[in-house]
């Protein structure tokens, strides 16, 4: 049965109705339950893909709602999953570390967004970019303190004398830490700070016009994407448990960006499936691999082809992302057997976005 907003109270509800209510907590029971159920090695599977998720709802609040390109996300994943080693190595409870980890990634965000918002679309992808690149370079010349390329073990996360370094510890601290993100971006796009992202990725124009500091803005949504990536960083840094600078290049970058492409841009939802889509390619690639005739299996590019594939599919037949076929799913199970055409029927969408000057 489809539901309707009788109040104003309605849209400002989290979960709206006993359905919705029923289906997240269901949801939340199946992912508490999934480590006793699954084996280690699916463990860490799951355990990868909450890690992205946060990384790729921090590329959410800059792309997907903000307006601005980034292809350098790879570089505050690293510095976080650096910083938060050191930390450690120095002897910082886990919680604090986790704390200025996020703190020192936001500060490095701010640094890098004050200059690159006086730009916009392919220039301002190049810019991060390129500040992608620098920072491979400095971690791995920076001996001294990042041990170069020969990288840096990271110790086991402890809290209370706890170890957490085990598979379903660990999951469960990724799992706590994505519900912590996930709730507080939730309700940072329902405030006064969420609509100003949305207007200035709509009409930078109309948005200054209305009294928004773009500028101030925009920086902003740089420190949070940053924050929210160098805390996935953190995390990564436990599941690789020995970092080195090339794990964090631009290939990192372009996994993020597909996450949040895919999933489709503006939406929480979406850069969550994008997550779980992406994250899950590499296990399909290998299991395409054994299926496929040794010799194609051994070809090289063949994670190439099969990345270019999902994208292509997704820029031709669904360029919403995941997130619009979600809710076209979900509105044709809400309004059966009662189906209308104009129901499932994709809409187009038109955006114009103009720069002030």
């Amino acid at each position: 049965m489809a539901r309707y907003e009788t109040g104003f109270e309605d849209g400002r509800r989290l979960l709206r109705g006993k359905h919705e209510r029923l289906a997240y907590g269901l949801l939340a029971a199946a992912l508490v339950a999934a480590p006793w159920m699954l084996p280690a090695y699916h463990i860490g599977e799951a355990t990868f893909i909450l890690i992205m998720c946060v990384a790729s709802l921090g590329l959410m609040m800059l792309t997907g709602f903000t307006g601005q390109v980034s292809l350098g996300q790879s570089a505050f994943v690293g510095i976080g999953a650096y910083i938060h080693t050191i930390l450690l190595t120095q002897g910082v409870p886990l919680p604090v570390s986790l704390l200025l980890t996020t703190a020192g990634a936001a500060l490095g965000g701010l640094l890098v967004g004050m200059p690159a918002i006086r730009v916009s679309g392919l220039h301002l992808a190049m810019v991060t970019m390129a500040f992608a690149i620098v920072c491979e370079h400095v971690l791995g010349r920076w001996k001294s303190v990042t041990a170069g390329h020969s990288g840096m073990a990271v110790p086991d996360p402890t809290l209370f004398g706890l170890s957490l370094g085990g598979p379903r510890a660990f999951y469960f601290l990724c799992l706590v830490v994505l519900a912590v993100v996930l709730i507080l971006l939730v309700n940072l796009m329902r405030s006064a700070t969420g609509r100003a992202f949305i207007g200035i990725r709509d009409s930078e124009a109309a948005a200054q016009g209305l009294g928004i500091d773009v500028a101030r803005t925009k920086v902003l949504a740089f420190s949070l994407s940053a924050a929210c990536s160098g805390l996935a960083g953190a995390l990564l840094a436990h599941q690789m448990q020995h970092i080195t600078p090339e794990a964090f290049g631009l290939a990192l970058s372009l996994q993020l960006v597909l996450m949040v492409f895919i999933g489709g841009l503006g939406s929480l939802r979406g850069a969550i499936l994008g997550a779980i889509l992406i994250g899950l390619l590499p296990s399909f690639i290998s299991s395409l691999k054994e299926a496929l005739p040794a010799r194609l299996g051994a070809q090289f590019g063949l994670e190439l082809f099969v990345y270019g594939a999902v994208l292509t599919f997704f820029v031709l037949l669904e360029p919403g992302g995941l997130n619009s076929r979600w809710v076209r799913i979900r509105k044709v199970l809400a309004e059966f057997p009662w189906v209308r055409k104009s129901s499932v029927h994709k809409t187009k969408v038109y955006m114009k976005s103009e720069r002030y000057r």
